[in-house]
This record gives structure tokens, C-alpha cells and sequence, in this order.
């Protein structure tokens, strides 16, 4: 039996380790709106991904305090994309880049920093991990021996906004990219029959298929379906009166989530008086916030049940 080298040995353990990896970064595209600074090289890591639907809080002010100021919560396509810099490019050449290619693609800057801007070192941490970003740096370290410099822009477009953030620190480039859009529906549908057979039942009847964008009240079209299912109740039903009740999850503050969560209910009483001529006097818009959940709202898959218009018998 032929012996094998030590040195060929590891060799062959080198290969097989590094194979997968190579394989998978390669699987991974550049996002078609932002392209990669020349010479960078996508890293084989877990958070390297590209998601149909996902949420991201988005980083749109100062690390202060131990946490990001403020931040802007986004559903949609989530592109999150690590590169590896080029060797003997310093970071503000690559984030200057990223910078002009942003705005000569139309997006409008929401925020950026560089250095000690992007936090207070003297109330918080050197260097805390944000999610999808890594190491936020606001002094130079171990992690940062050079600036970090950061950007979040916005581009808004009739086929739907697209948000951005580029970090850039020593040796890697975090790239975000959010296509702002509803989870796809029609997964599960609800129609007016199985909301009438739910209201004798128990009083009321939870809608999932009416969406918003993030933090606004304006109907989006996806939700056609669903109003049109309240209307066929409705007319079914002549003499039912309803309240309708927003209900938000509890990310943002109580006063926020309880003035969304009445203007959702009152944009889809709004809907169906103006659209399918339903009388004003029987329905009542009331809203929640979060005070009613049907879920925890510790994880997304929580926080979406929770985010609901529901029709109560009055």
C-alpha cells in the first residue's frame, strides 16, 4: 500500500476545505444596480446572502449610547454582500467610489460618516457589531486600524425604492441593498365567505392581505383582492356594521404604532366607501397598535401576524 505524504496530505485536507467555499462565493452575484470595486473578491461568509423577503433595519444616524440612533426598517428583496478590498486601496478611495456611483445613479443620501461621525467613542463601545454590518467603528482599533467610512442612500422609482448602505472599513466592504417590496401574496387567501363564517363564530375576522409600505398608510394594489372580499361581506350582508381595526407589531414607539395603526383602518374604510360604494355609517375606523398581539413579537415571523386589519362585529 503506497504511503502518503504529510505534506500531501494536508495539502489534499487545503483543497477540500477551500473548494466549498470558493463554490458557494461564486454563486453569489453582484447586485445589478451597484456594482463591486474592481479588484474585490466576495467573502465566503454566512451572511453573505441574497433573500426574496427579508427585514433589515437600516443605519441612518450615529452609533450613540450603545445602539444606532435611529434606523430605518425595510421589507423586501435584501441583498447583503461582504468584499474583501483589494489590496493597496485605501478606504475613502474605495467609499469616494461607491459615493459618486451612488448619486450619479440617482440615489439620495439618508446619511453618511466617517471616522469618529459615525459615533461617540467616549459614551459606548470602540467597536460594537451591528447587524448585517459588522464591527461599527467610531475610533481607530484593532478592527479599524484605518477610518470607517459609511453611506445609506435612497432611490426612489415607480417600480419601487431601492435602498443602499455601503460600509467600508480596512480590509472589507459591506454592501446592502434593499428592493423595497410586499411579501408575495395570494399564498393564502381569505374570502368573504370563510371572514362571515369567522365573525359568527368569534366576533371578528383577521386580514392579512392588505399591505403597506413601511410606516406609511397609503393601500398598496396588492391588496385589491382583499378589499374586494370585504365589499362582497359587506354587500352580502346589509345590515352588518363593523368596526375596523389596525393592528401594528411593537418595533418604533407606542404613540407612532397607535397613529399608524388608526390611519391603516381609516384608508381601508376610505377604500371601500370610495371604491365599491359601501355607506360610510357602517363601518368604524379604530386602531391598536400593538396592544393586541395574536404572536410574539420577539422574531418576524411573530411581528407579521401581529401586523393585521381586523373586522369586528359591532
Amino acid at each position: 500500500m503506497r504511503r502518503v505524504s504529510n505534506v500531501g496530505l494536508i495539502l489534499f485536507i487545503a483543497a477540500i476545505l477551500v473548494a466549498p467555499a470558493t463554490a458557494v462565493s461564486q454563486e453569489i452575484k453582484d447586485h445589478p444596480l451597484i456594482s463591486r470595486y474592481p479588484g474585490s473578491q466576495i467573502a465566503y461568509l454566512p451572511k453573505s446572502s441574497v433573500k426574496e423577503f427579508d427585514e433589515i433595519a437600516l443605519p441612518v444616524a450615529p452609533y450613540q449610547n450603545g445602539k444606532i440612533a435611529k434606523t430605518e426598517r425595510l421589507e423586501g428583496k435584501v441583498s447583503r454582500l461582504i468584499y474583501d478590498n483589494p489590496k493597496g486601496r485605501s478606504t475613502l478611495e474605495i467609499f469616494r467610489n461607491y459615493q459618486q456611483a451612488l448619486a450619479k445613479g440617482g440615489f439620495q443620501t439618508l446619511f453618511t460618516c466617517s471616522d469618529t461621525e459615525c459615533g461617540d467613542a467616549s459614551k459606548g463601545p470602540l467597536n460594537e457589531s451591528v447587524p448585517d454590518f459588522g464591527y461599527w467603528c467610531v475610533a481607530s482599533s484593532i478592527q479599524c486600524p484605518e477610518p470607517m467610512r459609511y453611506i445609506a442612500a435612497k432611490l426612489s422609482r415607480s417600480a419601487g425604492d431601492v435602498y443602499a448602505a455601503v460600509k467600508v472599513r480596512s480590509e472589507q466592504t459591506y454592501l446592502v441593498v434593499v428592493d423595497v417590496k410586499p411579501m408575495q401574496g395570494g399564498m393564502v387567501t381569505v374570502g368573504a365567505k370563510e371572514m362571515a363564517e369567522d365573525i359568527g363564530k368569534s366576533g371578528h375576522a383577521s386580514i392579512y392581505g392588505i399591505y403597506f409600505d413601511t410606516n406609511k398608510s397609503v393601500i398598496k394594489p396588492e391588496s385589491k383582492q382583499a378589499i374586494e372580499e370585504i365589499a362582497k361581506l359587506l354587500i352580502a350582508q346589509p345590515s352588518l356594521r363593523l368596526h375596523v381595526v389596525g393592528h401594528t407589531d411593537n418595533v418604533g414607539t407606542l404613540p407612532s404604532n397607535m397613529t399608524l395603526s388608526k390611519q391603516r383602518a381609516e384608508a381601508v374604510v376610505g377604500a371601500l366607501v370610495n371604491e365599491h360604494r359601501i355607506v360610510a355609517s357602517r363601518l368604524i375606523a379604530n386602531g391598536v397598535g400593538p396592544l393586541a398581539p395574536v404572536a410574539s413579537n420577539a422574531a418576524e415571523e411573530g411581528r407579521a401576524k401581529n401586523r393585521r386589519v381586523e373586522l369586528v362585529a359591532q
